[in-house]
């Protein structure tokens, strides 16, 4: 393996790149002769790591890719070349050769660069990413469409060992082998999950295996046997017996696709020499490159999952002349879902974990080290996480699916044709629900109270604080048949979690406060604001807890005493827990004005949390003033129809 400058700290100065720094489209970089690609490489590895520093995000997969990306740019003609990038955590290294170093310290702030792939950023971000497992299938499209258009230009995707667990993956290569589509599937093997077969014979065989010379040999050879169809037979288990031996390709390879590799990701010269060969061949081709993720950052090549992303290096503080006591942190939504686990597996031996690779991001670590045979990771494949808990609950287990709200998007069908139509003992965890910040629209769990709420039989809850959130777990696991808890992303207000579980009533809310004229009901998290804008307009407060099935005898009540009910959310306003309030006064034909707050009917793009509730007026300004508005037409109108 190619020998790389090790970083053991981040730098605290911007360093100094003069080669990077005359970089601001790939065709200058495709100017520089190949000898000055290394050095290249350790001023964009020295940059990535002080911009990151200054700005916190995701870097440890893109330090895994540097080598890989500055290949790419200096073979491809980009961005005529379409460049795709799966998922896009490892995007930063390109962003930065793409036109965009001066504004890297924007990233994932508001009104800055996103923290992945976004088309309408750059023309060289070909396909917008976030979800796993898309860029085959992107990649493929563009193919097509320049096979109808006979452009002659490349289609390349990038995709991690990771993102290759996901059925999508393969019905991609499925595709683009019967087409025998003109692409190029990247395989960034970080984990050497398919293979670790590295080293100098790999990669001579690797050469041999894109060079021009064995592909015309090959083809050559089957034009002159194309007659004798025995001794065709004969070369082509040859050929597949020779490849098998000294590369993991088999599977590929009866996908269609012309299988090279393993190689080192971060040899540079190999990479170019690679790519320059695969650049003229025509046909599916695979090539396997193993990287390590947090390549040239000790800290992170020795602990990878920790330093997938970090948060700003903040200055250190002078010294004090007294020691300050730093206040306990308070545990995250996340904690709360993973210490309940943990205490309900320890009652019930039938409860089991699911997770779609989320293990550390949903606090599962301790419970799939307390119960390791109850604890199933079964990587990014949600489709088959949901249907895997539907046949856990067929034959008496209690599964608890782990799932951020953007992921279960993806198991729709499952949650829908396997779940619910089967009434199954199923209980779903929805992590990130709501505007999740920094990680913008991909990520924000907008869409789960309306695409839960229309289904039969299922139960969905929306917790106010920590608290609430353990109790209404333990609500939902008790209850016999589908059911759901969202809370989001963070921490909450600090409320006392008590640690004894009770099954609270189901579809019964609770009034907070008592006020006039005006009844707040919240869905949520957004109580404390709720709260606060109640104070200012002297309302009245009540914390729901269940969309579905609603407490309708609580709404009826305060409709007879109120003159505007207010619904509060972080959800979609369209079909949301507002919706579900509106049908149920419509049904039981009440005439009352009801004011709907919550996300509007557009992709909130990324930034601080506060700032996006702020932008949306779900702030406690934001809701008073919304509610102030409402019954000052209000007034107008009752005035106008005096008159």
């Amino acid at each position: 393996m190619q020998d790389t400058y090790i970083f053991r700290e981040i730098p605290s100065q911007r360093p100094n790149t003069p080669m990077l720094d005359r970089i601001d489209i790939p065709a200058q970089l495709r100017e520089l002769p190949p000898e000055d690609l290394p050095q290249l490489a350790r001023e964009l590895r020295s940059f990535l790591l002080w911009s990151v520093g200054q700005t916190g995000g995701h870097f440890g997969a893109g330090l895994g890719v540097l080598e890989l990306t500055v290949a790419l740019h200096y073979v491809f003609n980009t961005p005529i070349d379409r460049l795709v990038w799966d998922v896009g955590h490892q995007a930063y290294p390109h962003k930065i050769l793409t036109g965009r170093r001066e504004q890297m310290a924007s990233i994932r702030r508001k009104d800055g660069l996103a923290g992945f792939p976004k088309r309408a950023e750059s023309e060289y971000d070909t396909f917008g990413v976030g979800h796993s497992s898309t860029s085959i299938s992107a990649a493929l499209g563009m193919a097509i469409a320049a096979r109808m258009q006979n452009t002659g230009r490349k289609s390349i995707a990038v995709i991690g060992d990771g993102a290759m667990t996901a059925g999508m993956a393969f019905e991609a290569l499925n595709h683009g082998g019967h087409l025998h589509a003109d692409m190029l599937v990247i395989l960034n093997d970080n984990d050497m999950s398919i293979s670790r077969n590295v080293g100098g014979l790999s990669n001579y065989f690797a050469k041999l295996l894109a060079s021009r010379t064995y592909n015309q040999v090959r083809d050559s050879s089957k034009k002159v046997l194309k007659g004798t169809p025995h001794l065709m037979a004969l070369a082509k288990k040859t050929e597949e017996h020779f490849k098998g031996m000294i590369a993991p390709g088999t599977l590929f390879e009866e996908l269609g696709f012309n299988y090279i590799g393993p190689i080192d990701g971060h040899d540079l010269p190999l990479l170019v020499e690679t790519l320059e060969n695969i650049r003229e061949l025509d046909g599916p081709q695979f090539l396997h490159v193993v990287t390590t993720k947090g390549k040239g950052f000790a800290p992170a090549e020795a602990d990878p999952i920790g330093y997938h992303a970090i948060n700003k290096i903040e200055p250190v503080p002078p010294s004090r002349p007294e020691p300050v006591m730093a206040k306990p942190a308070r545990p995250k939504y996340a904690n709360v879902f993973g210490q309940w686990l943990c205490d309900a597996a320890e009652q019930d031996e039938r409860v089991v974990g699911i997770t779609p690779a989320m293990c550390e991001g949903s606090d599962l670590l301790a419970f799939s080290e307390r119960f390791p045979d109850r604890y199933f990771d079964v990587a990014i494949a949600e489709q088959h996480a949901v249907t895997l808990a539907a046949g856990m609950a067929c034959d008496g287990a209690k599964p608890v699916v782990a799932i951020y709200s953007t992921f279960l998007q993806r198991g729709y069908d499952q949650l829908i044709h396997d779940v619910a139509i089967q009434d199954l003992d199923v209980l779903f965890a929805i992590d990130r629900a709501g505007l999740v910040g920094e990680d913008g629209p991909t990520h924000a769990g907008a869409f789960d109270i309306s695409y839960l709420r229309c289904i039969p039989k299922m139960v969905v809850m929306t917790p106010s604080d920590e608290n609430e959130t353990r109790q209404l777990l333990h609500t939902g696991l008790q209850f016999n048949g589908p059911a759901a808890v969202r809370y989001p992303r963070g921490t909450g207000p600090g409320t006392e979690i008590q640690q004894t579980m009770t099954a609270l009533p189901i579809g019964k809310g609770r009034l907070i406060r008592t006020g006039a004229r005006v009844a707040i009901l919240n869905f949520g998290t957004l109580l404390d604001s709720a709260l606060k804008a109640a104070e200012a307009l002297d309302a009245t407060v009540a914390d729901m807890r269940f969309v579905k099935p609603l407490d309708e005898s609580l709404i009826l009540e305060l409709a007879e005493q109120h003159d505007l009910l207010v619904t509060l959310e972080e959800n979609v306003i369209a079909g949301g827990a507002g919706s579900a309030v509106t049908e149920c006064l419509n049904a039981r034909e009440v005439t009352l004005p009801v004011l709907q707050l919550g996300l509007p009917d557009r992709f909130v793009d990324h930034g601080k949390h506060e700032e996006l509730l702020k932008e949306c007026s779900l702030d406690p300004e934001g809701i008073r003033s919304a509610i102030a508005c409402r019954l000052e037409r209000l007034g107008n109108a009752a005035l106008s129809a005096v008159k």
